[in-house]
């Protein structure tokens, strides 16, 4: 049995961060990968999910320096954001943020980033197990302190003091973990996946050039049933651009008017697959084109330029620290479907983690993590309230208000009343509905619910 100081489940962002912050420590830490194949990528690696880029403020929140992340890793920088309506559209060309990165944000190279990082864990000292995946841990909490068996698909167990949870949106591990530890709530019944999650669909597809927008981000609100549901096109290198999709898992078709949805057909008997709105899009947007006009890069993606994968899209939990564990990233419900992904919080989630297990006490990481990124979930969660129930002509109406009272990222009553009463109610509806979530309430499991 192999005994290291700390274990961590996942070596996708959130894991490999927190293997390099606690190797950095002088911790023997230990990265378990069941590992997935990619198109792009030689050999296996973390199942990681292609997000739409990096925003400037973020980069800061990872706690990289400008410049830190390789050229080889990003494809393009990114000049802003288009959103769009049914009939109304919205451009953001600043986040509106203070940061240090120069650009509105840039694209990158999922594989590249993922194999960045493990290098940078490695240079640490962590080691990365690959090709085994976890099937069960057994926590032992005593007096004397806490020590955690993982028993691998191989047959081999190894013991470690701390364990960091990053198995992200599916926690194919992390629910039965930390349920070792609850009584009133198990911990499924809060991030079920299947429950919880969206699911996203995407295609890499080379545009043709009088159509390509290297440096915009595009996102389609009101088009497809789901108030979380929305399709993309983000750009990459090259010609290459991601056309794909987000939508809650689970919806019923009959529950939708399908003649006020637009990539909806009044024949359609369940809500279409991810390939079929995709081309609906092409449709819609690209009047005189078709798909075959937009062939698949086939050495992109998880398999043939394509790829499925869940998102977790629900409000963060805290971690029983008092047993050695910290969750992070999309384990911990840190990733939303208003910011397409989570690098961000995986990253930061998981230095945190990783430096404080790295130095024998992770009692204030739910503190940390908290301190540092309450802001961003306060924001998202908030998002995701007010929009709860939106039609396709809520969305124009928000958008074409948002177009007046936004400039530059932000918005100032000036331009407000500019806006008209529909600014108002969307400006009050936001501050009334953030309130809600004020002192931390977007945390929707507490430690002082677990029994440690």
């Amino acid at each position: 049995m192999e005994r290291v100081d700390v274990a961590i489940v996942g070596g996708g962002p959130a894991g490999m961060s927190a293997a390099a912050a606690a190797a950095s420590a002088d911790a023997n830490a230990l990265v378990i990968e069941k590992g997935v194949p990619r198109e792009d990528r030689e050999g296996l690696g973390p199942d990681s999910t292609d997000a739409a880029g990096l925003l400037d403020y973020w980069i800061d929140l990872m706690g990289f320096e400008p410049g830190e992340i390789p050229d080889d890793v990003i494809l393009r920088s990114l000049d802003g954001a288009d959103f769009i309506g049914p009939s109304e559209k919205f451009q953001m060309d600043e986040t509106g943020i203070d940061a240090s990165y120069p650009e509105f944000g840039l694209a990158f190279h999922r594989a590249k980033f993922d194999d960045w990082l493990r290098d940078r864990a490695e240079n640490a000292g962590a080691n990365y197990h690959l090709g085994d995946s976890v099937t069960s841990v057994e926590s032992t909490v005593n007096g004397s302190g806490h020590e955690h068996t993982l028993t691998l698909s191989n047959g081999e167990a190894v013991t470690a003091e701390h364990l960091i949870l990053a198995d992200g949106p599916q926690r194919t591990v992390t629910t039965k973990a930390l349920d070792q530890f609850t009584t009133d709530r198990v911990i499924e019944d809060v991030l079920n996946p299947t429950e919880v999650n969206h699911i996203a669909y995407q295609e890499h597809r080379e545009v043709p050039e009088e159509l390509y927008e290297p440096g915009r981000l595009k996102f389609w609100w009101g088009l497809m049933p789901g108030h979380t549901a929305y399709p993309w096109v983000f750009p990459n290198d090259g010609q290459v651009a991601r056309i794909g999709l987000t939508m809650p898992i689970g919806l019923d078709i009959d529950d939708y008017d399908t003649r006020i949805w637009e990539l909806l057909r009044e024949d359609d008997t369940q809500i279409p697959q991810g390939k079929t709105y995709i081309e609906r899009l092409i449709e819609r947007e690209y009047p005189g084109y078709d798909v075959a006009d937009f062939p698949l890069a086939e050495d992109r993606g998880k398999r043939t330029g394509t790829e499925t994968y869940p998102i977790s899209s629900t409000r963060p939990i805290e971690s029983p620290t008092d047993a050695g564990i910290a969750v992070v990233g999309g384990a911990m419900g840190g990733t939303s479907a208003f910011h397409e992904g989570g690098d961000h919080v995986a990253v930061r989630t998981g230095k945190i983690a990783g430096r404080l297990a790295g130095e024998g006490d992770l009692s204030g990481y739910n503190r940390e993590w908290q301190d540092a990124l309450g802001t961003e979930f306060r924001r998202n969660v908030t998002m995701a309230e007010l929009v709860g129930g939106y039609q396709p002509s809520d969305w124009d109406r928000a958008f074409g208000a948002a177009a007046t009272m936004v400039n530059r990222g932000e918005y100032n009553w000036r331009s407000t009343i500019r806006a008209g009463l529909t600014g108002f109610k969307l400006l009050y509806g936001y501050k009334r509905t953030k309130r809600q979530f004020r002192n931390n309430g977007y945390v929707q499991f507490r430690e002082s619910e677990y029994s440690v």
